[in-house]
């Protein structure tokens, strides 16, 4: 089912033995579109630290109460390779991540979960892993995103500015992300409309654009989104069909 990361913000994390704080944000792979980690604010518990959580440890959410149940206790993310609290996420940091909890590196496979489709089924703890010495490691920024700061980004067309990034559509099976919501307010008051990642041309992260190869008029004909109905599969054919685009659930 696809989720909104907004909704899922705020959700109080539970761990096997007590509240650990709530969901502050969610840091993605830009190259695949992928959550790999739950931001936790944990100011009261762990001051001065950053704590992420693997989508590999929850379990499905209690949607009525708003809780994440997670499958680690306090004692094991407190003592999880330390992080500082505003310090970007690298690879080598998430190198110590997984061999701490001894889950296999998602980056290593043809799968979107390394070997696996999805969080759900990844086996740990692992056997064996890779040397990470003989591992490429990617630059100390890596390529991990927060869903927070990307929120808000203009959204250019070929022929003009048609919005902002107003939130994202989450598989909560496999962790992707599938949609982009774009707000067309500046053009068309209260519209929202959808636009998969894969349908990009490229993202401006430091002047905070999402470039497409549309023109405004495309866009804003395309098939309108409302955030109070849950997208099924009739509209998200409707809308591939629009667009021309192969489904990614063939």
């Amino acid at each position: 089912m696809l989720r909104s990361m907004k909704e899922l913000t705020g959700y109080t994390l539970h761990a096997t033995d007590g509240d650990i704080g709530s969901c502050d944000d969610f840091l993605f792979d830009d190259r695949s579109w992928v959550v790999r980690y739950m931001v936790a604010k944990t100011a009261k518990w762990l001051p001065g630290r950053k704590a992420i959580v693997s989508p590999v440890f929850l379990d499905q959410p209690d949607w009525q109460s708003r809780r994440f149940p997670v499958r680690l206790t306090r004692h094991q993310i407190e003592e999880c390779p330390s992080l500082e609290e505003h310090a970007p996420v690298s690879r080598q940091y998430e190198i110590g991540y997984h061999q701490y909890y001894a889950m296999p590196f998602y980056w290593v496979g043809q799968e979107l979960w390394g070997s696996y489709p999805d969080p759900a089924g990844v086996v740990h703890p692992v056997a064996e892993q890779p040397d990470p010495e003989a591992m490429e490691t990617e630059s100390e920024e890596g390529h991990l995103r927060s869903v927070e700061e990307v929120t808000g980004y203009r959204i250019r067309a070929s022929d003009g500015e048609v919005g902002h990034v107003e939130d994202f559509l989450l598989d909560d099976e496999s962790w992707a992300l599938r949609y982009l919501v774009i707000d067309t307010r500046n053009w068309l008051p209260g519209r929202k409309v959808l636009m998969a990642p894969q349908w990009l041309e490229s993202v401006d992260w430091v002047h905070e654009q999402v470039h497409v190869d549309l023109t405004v008029e495309r866009i804003k004909n395309s098939p309108e989104f409302d955030p109070s109905q849950l997208l099924d599969r009739h509209h998200e054919i409707t809308l591939y069909d629009y667009y021309g685009q192969p489904p990614y659930w063939k």
